[in-house]
């Protein structure tokens, strides 16, 4: 067990491996992270490698299957070499420090590049399912076009979690993938999760997963899904209104 910048992580078994791919999977926009992850864990049968404990995280316990189970967990392999990190709720902005940092510290041993997700909200019913990636090297911009996804020209702003785990992985110089697909604008999207696997995760990971649970589980996914939507809604508009409170009184938001 290791601690970092209050976050903690507790190994629960061995993995030979250094050059895996780190897919990310936390609750945002659409549930897209979290749905695609579930969906990766699941096919490949990855196992329980650990998880990570903060004093930051909410005070809540989560289980499955009957055990209690910590909230912020890793699965990974040895073949194909993929690792997830998942969690069951959104994460409040303080914790998002102390959780990047352990991620490099803690978990950078075994990966050697990382793909991170994000939802954003689609602005026509055309652009549903739409996937653009931004990369922390040219050799990553590069992959992402060979693998035919869309690289803006414009300039643009991530946040979140997701953002901080990108920007500290641009820092310490680890090759990362940002994609970024267009979702419902208000509720979990299992299509938008599938078109991020398909169009982009299987040609840059070079694996396989089946989407079709996608396609048959929509309406449970999304009821399950729409509880931590609800949550996150409410994590971003309590960050909201702490931050209209904290800011100067000559500011405008």
């Amino acid at each position: 067990m290791s601690s970092n910048a209050n976050a903690t992580f507790k190994q629960e078994m061995n993995l030979d491996i250094n050059d895996a791919t780190l897919i990310e999977g936390m609750p945002g926009h659409g549930l897209v992270a979290a749905i695609a992850v579930d969906q990766i864990t699941e096919q490949l049968d990855l196992n329980h490698l650990g998880s990570i404990a903060s004093d930051t995280f909410p005070p809540v316990t989560t289980y499955d299957d009957g055990l209690v189970q910590e909230l912020v967990r890793i699965h990974g392999s040895e073949s194909p070499g993929v690792l997830t990190l998942k969690s069951d709720l959104a994460l409040p902005r303080e914790s998002f420090d102390a959780l990047s940092s352990c991620m490099l510290e803690d978990l950078s041993k075994w990966f050697d590049r990382a793909v991170f997700l994000a939802g954003a909200p689609a602005q026509s019913e055309e652009q549903l399912g739409e996937v653009f990636g931004i990369g922390t090297t040219e050799s990553i911009k590069q992959d992402l076009r060979d693998a035919d996804i869309t690289v803006p020209e414009d300039p643009g702003l991530v946040g979140g979690i997701t953002g901080a785990f990108v920007r500290e992985c641009h820092q310490h110089e680890i090759p990362a993938a940002l994609l970024v697909v267009r979702a419902h604008p208000y509720l979990p999207d299992p299509q938008a999760a599938k078109a991020v696997i398909e169009t982009a995760l299987e040609p840059l990971v070079e694996f396989n997963i089946d989407t079709t649970p996608l396609d048959e589980q929509a309406d449970e996914i999304q009821q399950r899904m729409e509880q931590i939507a609800a949550q996150y809604e409410s994590l971003v508009s309590e960050q909201e209104e702490a931050e209209t409170r904290i800011a100067h009184p000559g500011m405008f938001q």
